[in-house]
């Protein structure tokens, strides 16, 4: 079993990755391997809605000149995702949110009925509005949101002061715990032959008439 970690930030060893650093530990304490992967700070194509992405028989996106299409990739090797943000500006920040469309849009159909989780982290506030943003992104795929006693957010502006936070940290750990056990009862089920429903093809409904 294995968690990859998408780090939305462009800082690598920042707040962002400190949570996800906790979740990491506490998952590999738990037998579960974990990878975080950083989207880094280069420019990242936003989606246009070409559709390239649902004719392609790889599953990536039609445009290949940033990290997108190298995470799809570590997507379709995995069992469970966490995918933390800071915040700017009360969301996501904007390569975030980039990332998250075309991913979603190209690589969905490898995420569906897996496990995953969503994670904000700021100096003060706005975590609430970041979480519930990539959150939106699990509901609308199918997919498992994993819970703690608490949203998940973390709270500092520095790494030394997330370290401090905690009832951040400690909801970070219970995430952990709670992701490597829904793994492993998913691994059960399926090992007593218990399988995800088949997906149906959506109905879209269009309100203009």
């Amino acid at each position: 079993m294995k968690v990859l970690l998408v780090n939305g930030s462009p800082n690598a060893k920042g707040c962002t990755y400190t949570a996800l650093s906790e979740i990491a530990k506490t998952l590999e304490d738990n037998g579960v391997e974990t990878e975080i992967f950083h989207i880094g700070n280069k420019p990242v194509r936003g989606c246009i809605g070409c559709g390239a992405c649902k004719r392609s028989e790889s599953g990536g996106c039609v445009f290949d000149d940033d990290i997108v299409n190298r995470l799809v990739e570590k997507v379709k090797a995995a069992d469970g995702y966490v995918f933390g943000s800071p915040v700017y500006y009360a969301s996501p920040n904007g390569a975030m949110l980039a990332v998250m469309d075309r991913l979603f849009y190209s690589a969905g159909k490898y995420m569906q009925y897996k496990p995953a989780a969503c994670i904000a982290s700021a100096r003060r506030a706005g975590t609430t509005a970041t979480y519930d943003a990539l959150n939106k992104y699990i509901g609308i795929n199918n997919m498992l949101m994993v819970p703690a006693n608490y949203w998940n957010m973390v709270h500092g502006n520095k790494p030394e002061d997330v370290a401090q936070d905690l009832e951040g940290l400690q909801i970070m750990q219970i995430l952990g715990k709670n992701m490597a056990w829904m793994l492993k009862l998913l691994e059960a089920g399926e090992a007593n032959g218990v399988v995800h429903p088949e997906a149906e093809a959506k109905i879209a409904t269009n309100f203009i008439r």
